[in-house]
């Protein structure tokens, strides 16, 4: 069995702050977000994110990591299957005739998330997903690096996560795997948050913890080791 591709930092890059956060490991109880229903996604997302950046400040005391950055912090989420409890659950209210909810149409934009994140945390940078049969870790990658070549760019908060397969998406990993592809799902729930900078910035990096534990994390494995190891010039 082919192993996914691993992901790298162009040099002209590097890892300042990271996470990532597997509740079916971890056994943790992931916080409600206000607004959203159902789906682990979104508070995955925010969970994950919070562990990388910590807690959004306030304006007297803001967040260290963006809080004198809050125009020039871009954002990049990266997945395959998304929200698939969302989408699979309007699907089935859908094709059941039953009372649609209003909720899961809004959360049913993968992005719904980052527009709560960007409150929580004040950052008005350009906002962006992207969804791939293969390659998403890489791609996430390069686009983080496009990003940090404009120079109105400062930082680039790089957003990973997928749900445990359902029966829907675990047909769709296994058909992408005949196809050839190197794409697996993790082994349940998985997000991992990465903010970027510019090599030689002239800024000081934030120790990652070391967690050698990577099996089961699919093809985020790449993005779950660099969370996991201590960043780099």
């Amino acid at each position: 069995m082919t192993a996914p591709p691993t992901p790298r930092l162009l040099a002209a890059s590097r890892v300042v702050a990271a996470a990532r956060v597997s509740p079916h490991t971890e056994d943790v109880a992931l916080p409600g977000v206000p607004g959203f229903v159902v789906s682990a996604f979104n508070p995955l997302v925010r969970e994950t994110v919070r562990r990388c950046l910590g807690e959004p400040g306030t304006e007297g005391a803001p967040n260290r990591l963006v809080g004198s950055a809050p125009d020039s912090t871009a954002i990049v989420l990266a997945t395959v299957a998304g929200d698939s409890t969302t989408s699979d659950l309007a699907s089935q209210k859908l094709v059941s005739g039953r009372v649609h909810n209003p909720l899961l149409f809004f959360q049913s934009v993968t992005t719904s998330i980052l527009g709560h994140l960007t409150i929580e945390y004040g950052l008005t940078g350009p906002v962006s997903c992207i969804a791939a049969d293969n390659g998403v870790s890489e791609q996430a990658l390069d686009a983080a690096e496009l990003l940090l070549a404009d120079a109105d760019i400062d930082q680039v908060l790089v957003i990973a996560i997928e749900l445990a397969v359902n029966p829907r998406t675990e047909a769709a990993f296994a058909h992408m795997v005949a196809q050839g592809g190197t794409t697996r799902p993790p082994d349940g729930d998985l997000a991992v948050a990465l903010l970027l900078r510019r090599s030689g910035d002239g800024t000081d990096t934030e120790p990652c913890p070391g967690r050698p534990e990577l099996e089961g994390t699919g093809h985020l494995r790449g993005l779950a080791a660099l969370a996991d190891s201590t960043p780099h010039l």
